[in-house]
């Protein structure tokens, strides 16, 4: 954080540094002795035009200018590297079979359906509409959202990201930052994580965010989530998920800890385990999630877990309708899968999601700044999502038509 405001010092780029403060300032009150002294309607124009920069200057000085975008992906990349190169196009080609790390998993072709298969959905365009101020809110759980997205569960600072942040830090950068953004993030679970990495996390989300978020358990033994769901419970968290398409890890869980696939049975004992919400992460298949809805889930997230479990899945985007078409109204629909831009959501709720989750691009923003950054990773996405919205004609972002496909 503080390396990015230290930039912001000696790098304006559109904004301005404190010694151009002090300057813009002397030239105010040169301005206006002037306008005194001589009283031209041209120069009084001049003090005027000045004083907004050094409204502007004042901003800068104070901190209350935003992050810029590449500061914040410049400090990620230093960061981040060699487990991501923040290239400009996140899309699964740089990264192929590297697991850990921010690859898909094997050829890292799931990675890749997911990003062409989002980007292979086209909008229509519309502009004879009254739509000028599309509503973005949605709710989930009773929980407004001011945007149909969060974060999604991305965790593992060391093993994943590099270990440049702590995971205190990193679940208080995410955490934060969407909170800022008017939405919700997700606390993750890790395969070979020990209890206590779990239960700092919840401390983080207990303490600074009074259970603010939704939090996902290995598919671990049943024993072992049930134990969790009980901390979940103390944290006071909105909801818990099981994301049930890390169980092809099992070769990966240290001695002593499991992680396995889990009958319908199975499902209905975890969902009975608590009044909160349960949520079955890892849905590709119109037959799965109906099971889940069917064993009590309250909802779903349609993810192939950013193809870093399966190769050769299809993209969730090729996926998601058919899914939506057979339990939308019954539970909530999440999805993931290359969400980059606001209109990758528009896209993903016109065929069928709720809400999406967004992995990548927020673990960029946490690295490059912090809560701030990934706020604003949030914030450009939002913008780019009422874009969107009004050039498709679409009023609500709880009622995206599938129409608005071409």
């Amino acid at each position: 954080m503080s390396q990015i405001h230290d930039e912001q010092e000696e790098v304006p780029e559109g904004g301005f540094s404190r010694r151009d403060f002090i300057k813009t300032a002397a030239v105010v009150g040169a301005s206006v002795l002037a306008v005194q002294a001589v009283g031209t309607v041209r120069e009084a124009n001049a003090a005027e035009e000045t004083k907004k920069a050094a409204a502007g200057a004042t901003a800068a000085a104070t901190g209350k200018n935003a992050l810029k975008l590449d500061q914040v992906l410049k400090v990620a990349r230093e960061k981040l590297y060699p487990r991501c190169r923040v290239c400009p196009e996140c899309d699964g080609v740089a990264c192929s079979g590297e697991t850990p790390g921010f690859g898909g998993i094997g050829s890292g072709m799931s990675f890749k359906n997911n990003y062409t298969s989002l980007q292979k959905v086209q909008l229509r365009m519309r502009t004879f509409h009254d739509v000028k101020k599309p509503d973005t809110k949605v709710d989930i759980f009773g929980y407004t959202l001011q945007v149909p997205f969060t974060s999604a569960a991305t965790g593992g600072t060391t093993y994943n990201m590099g270990g440049k942040m702590g995971e205190e830090e990193y679940v208080e950068a995410i955490l934060g930052g969407c909170l800022q953004a008017g939405t919700l993030g997700w606390v993750a679970d890790g395969i070979g994580d020990p209890m206590d990495v779990f239960e700092r996390r919840l401390k983080v989300l207990a303490e600074k965010f009074k259970g603010k978020a939704i939090v996902t358990i290995k598919p671990k033994t049943q024993e072992e989530i049930i134990k969790r769901i009980r901390m979940i419970e103390q944290a006071g968290a909105l909801a818990y998920a099981v994301d049930i398409d890390s169980a092809g890890r099992a070769a990966r869980a240290v001695p002593g800890q499991t992680v396995e696939p889990k009958t319908p049975q199975q499902l209905r004992e975890l969902a009975k385990a608590s009044k909160l919400p349960f949520i079955v992460k890892g849905i590709m298949t119109v037959e799965e999630a109906v099971l889940a809805y069917e064993a009590g889930a309250a909802g779903i997230v349609v993810s192939n877990h950013g193809g870093r479990v399966l190769d050769h899945t299809p993209g969730v985007a090729e996926v998601l309708a058919a899914i939506s078409d057979k339990v939308k109204g019954k539970m909530v629909i999440f999805a993931d899968g290359a969400v980059r831009y606001g209109a990758d959501v528009l896209k993903l709720a016109a065929l069928g999601a709720d809400a999406a989750l967004v992995g990548r691009p927020l673990i960029r923003g946490a690295h490059g700044g912090g809560a701030e950054g990934v706020a604003l990773m949030l914030n450009k996405m939002k913008n780019e999502l009422v874009d969107s919205m009004v050039l498709t004609g679409v009023a609500s972002a709880s009622k995206v038509p599938r129409s608005i496909i071409a």
